[in-house]
């Protein structure tokens, strides 16, 4: 049977077509100039890249099966900055928010599950307002930052980023979370206590007007779910 040109191009056509209307995920697999997964533990979503919409379950803490430590410990001064890679770019409206969680004693980031009301929050990324509704400037990078504060005493953390996609938030369960939680050693500390502590999963609700929100139409505001940030 003879094809024609034009039915190839056609073809060609609706495929490349199909292929930008398909959702895009992302994981944040690495520290910024490092290799994926040697300092940021290993998600479930690592191949498929899909968010997570339960804030009810264990992996809205570091969206893993289990501890799935990573390789090694990544040495940070306090004060200084930590960025991590997006893969692929974020793709998604959202806030981007971090939050540290101190190791307990006699054990190490490599270690610890990051269970109990240990968490608190450094940083979170603010809305801007537009004539088309809510945006954040952390939609399409390829690397985010943050820095750790201070007065944050010494010791091993796992860091978790968080990027929250509001694209479907409108209905319960619609908001996805991106999720990953790095293993870092903090150096030069101050003698600050973070707070406000919560707990992953316990921190977030699925009605939160942070994250059941419809960003297109009818919000003047928006304030992303979970504490105040501690600033040290």
């Amino acid at each position: 049977m003879k094809v024609s040109t034009a039915l190839i191009a056609s073809l060609a056509a609706e495929a490349v077509n199909a292929a930008a209307l398909q959702p895009r995920h992302y994981t944040f697999p690495a520290l910024t100039g490092t290799s994926d997964w040697q300092y940021v533990r290993t998600t479930v979503n690592f191949q498929s890249n899909a968010g997570l919409s339960d804030v009810t379950s264990d992996q809205i803490r570091c969206y893993t099966s289990g501890t799935k430590a990573a390789s090694g410990t990544q040495t940070v001064a306090a004060g200084g900055s930590v960025g991590f890679k997006a893969s692929p770019n974020i793709f998604h409206p959202g806030p981007l928010q971090f939050y540290m969680a101190k190791v307990p004693e006699g054990q190490s980031a490599s270690t610890w599950d990051g269970k109990g009301q240990v968490w608190f929050k450094i940083y979170a990324e603010q809305a801007q307002k537009g004539g088309s509704g809510l945006s954040w400037a952390s939609l399409n990078k390829g690397t985010v930052s943050v820095t750790i504060p201070k007065a944050v005493p010494s010791g091993d953390y796992l860091l978790r980023i968080e990027h929250i996609a509001l694209h479907q938030a409108s209905q319960t369960n619609g908001a996805q979370f991106y999720i990953s939680c790095a293993q870092i050693k903090v150096t030069g500390g101050g003698n600050g206590t973070p707070s406000p502590l919560v707990s992953f999963p316990g921190a977030y609700q699925a009605t939160d007007p942070g994250i059941k929100v419809n960003i297109y139409s009818g919000v003047s505001s928006y304030t992303p779910p979970g504490p105040a940030v501690w600033t040290g």
